[in-house]
């Protein structure tokens, strides 16, 4: 895989470096936020990989700004900062999943295959229908009632788990490793949280609810 790999700590930077050639991969690095920036609008890469505290232009702006132009480059942020807030600040802000430093490189392997299958799960032509609501996988686009709906990456995402096990309760385990490909931490309420914003933008103004909540078990869309 060719990644492009944004990290400012030399050390760190040498340590994810090493450990992924060493299994193969391409390694591309960027020391700073305007130089990984540049590097990831100007070339092609199958996976970025950024810190976020970085000089010049931290993690947040860079995957905001490098989503707005390459919306199927897999990215994977790296940060010391691990409140629910800053995960969900970088999710919002683009990334397909956030890792706490410090981390076994395990894992790091381990999400870096996950984001790959991922992104070869869909087809190009996959079309999914609940009720009044319709998603395009190939267009990305997300209507209901043939209204236009503004989804970030993360809760696309989410909604097509939901929308491809339409009338099937899944559990908070299993939206979390769809999803983000991680194991589900019960002391967090990031699932609940993007189930929220799913519904202020799916549901609200409609006379029908499709996110339901099945109360012990987890979530639902019905048609």
């Amino acid at each position: 895989m060719n990644i492009l790999l944004i990290e400012d700590e030399p050390k760190v930077a040498a340590f994810i470096k090493k450990g992924l050639e060493e299994q193969f991969h391409q390694v591309t690095l960027a020391y700073d936020g305007n130089m990984g920036r540049k590097l990831a609008l100007e070339l092609e890469f199958e996976l970025m990989i950024l810190d976020v505290v970085l000089p010049n232009k931290n993690g947040f702006e860079v995957c905001k700004e490098v989503r707005q132009y390459k919306k199927e480059l897999p990215i994977l942020m790296l940060s010391a900062l691990g409140t629910v807030n800053d995960k969900v600040q970088g999710l919002e802000n683009g990334a397909d999943d956030y890792l706490v430093k410090p981390f076994h490189f395990e894992e790091l392997l381990a999400r870096i295959k996950a984001l790959d299958r991922r992104r070869n799960i869909v087809l190009p032509g996959t079309v999914y229908q609940v009720d009044d609501l319709q998603m395009d996988c190939f267009r990305k686009t997300v209507t209901r009632a043939g209204n236009i709906i503004t989804l970030t990456v993360k809760e696309f995402t989410m909604l097509e788990v939901l929308m491809y096990n339409k009338n099937r309760v899944l559990s908070r385990i299993y939206i979390a490793e769809s999803v983000w490909g991680i194991s589900f931490n019960r002391g967090t309420n990031l699932i609940d949280v993007y189930i929220n914003y799913l519904r202020a933008k799916i549901d609200k103004g409609y006379p029908k609810q499709l996110i339901q909540t099945v109360i012990g078990m987890g979530y639902i869309i019905r048609d």
